[in-house]
């Protein structure tokens, strides 16, 4: 650990008496800090952008991609990995989130689960983990006990690691291959990091799927043509790509040809 090490996502908030505030005057101030993160993710762009490559690599050569994280972060990462396979039509097993607790903890605080510095270890094992996966801890502190001992122990075992952290020089981001640092300053609530933090780690976990997603060839120009057909909007949706590409259709042929092969990808392969 860096000995300038400071947790700024535990400092003070740089607003007082936020109880006597007005409605209006506490929602600007919540604005005003949020406009913070997108600048602050720019800053991390490039080493977003190595990240995201080294995970297309292990995919590409037949890996899988985990998140561990406790609390938010680990709820943030439940949500970005739950909707890679209807976004994207990949299998469940690409992208799995692990949260320190299990399922419950998606729902409700398990007390004392992030402590636990072996329980990420456990998980991962669970599911087989092995040199050709790439995992990702998460966590707003940097310095969550169940982050930092599942990469570690992915460290012994030879596993390439990122991390996702809002504190500059943290523990967690000593023991990552690949470290993600975004700068964010205190929470406008102290300590609350599912405010700032927790939207920091929303948008480069978007970006890192997305971009990963892209580079496996799951997208075609701007549009999701793997696509999970989930709902009539979806499947209007993809009707509406696949016309683009087969004008000679009419919606009602389109949708068939929609439906019977899966996806506008393998409709448009196998439609004349």
């Amino acid at each position: 650990m860096s000995n300038t090490f400071t947790k700024t996502t535990e400092e003070d908030s740089l607003y007082r008496h936020i109880d006597k505030m007005s409605v209006e005057e506490i929602l600007i101030g919540i604005n005003n800090e949020d406009r913070k993160v997108a600048d602050a993710v720019t800053q991390v762009i490039p080493k977003i952008s190595n990240l995201s490559k080294a995970i297309a690599d292990k995919l590409i050569a037949g890996g899988r991609l985990f998140y561990i994280g406790a609390g938010t972060s680990g709820r943030v990462a439940v949500v970005d990995a739950s909707e890679c396979p209807p976004t994207f039509g990949v299998p469940h097993d690409l992208v799995t989130a692990i949260i320190a607790g299990g399922r419950e903890a998606m729902f409700n605080a398990v007390e004392f689960a992030e402590d636990d510095i072996e329980a990420a270890w456990k998980d991962l094992s669970e599911h087989n983990v092995g040199k050709n996966d790439f995992v990702i801890g998460i966590a707003a502190s940097g310095t969550t006990p169940y982050v930092v001992g599942g990469l570690t122990s992915c460290k012994h075992h030879n596993i390439t690691t990122g991390s996702v952290v809002c504190n500059i020089g943290s523990p967690i981001s000593a023991i990552a291959d690949f470290p993600i640092e975004v700068s964010l300053g205190p929470e406008f609530l102290t300590g609350s990091t599912r405010m700032k933090s927790g939207t920091a780690q929303k948008l480069i976990l978007n970006m890192i799927s997305t971009s990963v997603m892209i580079q496996l060839g799951r997208v075609e120009d701007n549009k999701m043509v793997n696509m999970q057909l989930t709902n009539e909007k979806l499947i209007d949706r993809g009707i509406k790509m696949l016309l683009e590409k087969k004008p000679n259709l009419s919606y009602e042929e389109a949708r068939e040809q929609l439906l019977l092969h899966g996806s506008v990808s393998k409709a448009a392969i196998s439609t004349p």
